[in-house]
């Protein structure tokens, strides 16, 4: 049982954890920016029995981070579990390459993480305990055609988790990064190519939540996609251009944000 800040909480894998988590007695407060949405989750978790309260929040609002951070701290106590789920994607082809889209990436996917880790770690480190989980993507391996600000930005998030897992272990704070490969969410329901191993909404949602119970340095899924991304990241660059060479790029706009 702990006290839980969930990022990107609206839909997809975050709306599919939150019930998990609130099942085992977890406090949840969920954020995202579409109120409406995620007024509709914390519905769900109260019509169940469990405890949600609704934040509706830009995660690259570093203000507004703090601001929702402090209410669940007024309300329940100290965020014990930070799970920064919200992000976002966008194609960039060399035709229609805009830097502005590559900055939103990662202000949101990386500077919002960032915004609320900087928000919960002065409360873990005092108690000397917490957790810190971050969602990555089996995207952040390698550069895929059409799709380089967002591996780019996830293979961010992975690094930064890293760094920070090895600093904070000393200090009675797990650090997690989950790389999911494809699931069954609003971003993927827009990709017009082939995605192997594609899981079922529900099945990603458990797999997240299984790697956050265990408190997992790194967990990717599903283990086949992971094992070729793996194999893939070892593979020279002139086998990995030709591997790749003619894939589509990724058509979505918008993930659990």
């Amino acid at each position: 049982m702990a006290i839980v800040l969930l990022t990107g909480a609206s839909s997809g894998l975050g709306a599919a954890l939150a019930p998990l988590l609130a099942a085992d007695g977890d406090k949840l407060a969920l954020a995202a920016r579409r109120a409406d949405k995620l007024a509709g989750v914390v519905d769900q978790i109260r019509a169940a029995g469990g405890e949600a309260m609704a934040l509706p929040l830009d995660v690259t609002d570093r203000d507004a981070v703090h601001a929702a951070v402090k209410t669940v701290e007024e309300t329940w106590g100290p965020v014990e579990t930070l799970i920064a789920n919200a992000g976002v994607g966008k194609p960039v082809s060399p035709e229609t390459y805009d830097s502005s889209v590559v900055e939103w990436i990662f202000q949101v996917n990386v500077m919002g993480m960032s915004h609320c880790i900087e928000a919960v770690l002065p409360g873990m480190l005092r108690a000397g305990r917490g957790h810190i989980v971050g969602v990555g993507s089996l995207a952040g391996y390698r550069g895929l055609p059409g799709s380089g600000p967002y591996c780019a930005s996830k293979a961010a998030v992975r690094l930064l988790l890293e760094g920070l897992r090895v600093e904070l272990r000393q200090k009675g704070i797990p650090v997690t990064h989950i790389a999911p490969g494809f699931v069954e969410t609003p971003m993927t329901a827009v990709n017009e190519f082939d995605m192997p191993f594609l899981l079922p909404l529900e099945a990603g949602a458990r797999h997240m939540y299984r790697a956050i119970r265990f408190k997992k340095a790194h967990y990717a899924f599903p283990w086949q996609l992971a094992t070729a991304m793996g194999i893939g990241r070892a593979l020279p660059n002139g086998i990995w251009d030709r591997v790749l060479a003619g894939q589509k790029a990724q058509k979505s706009v918008a993930q659990d944000d």
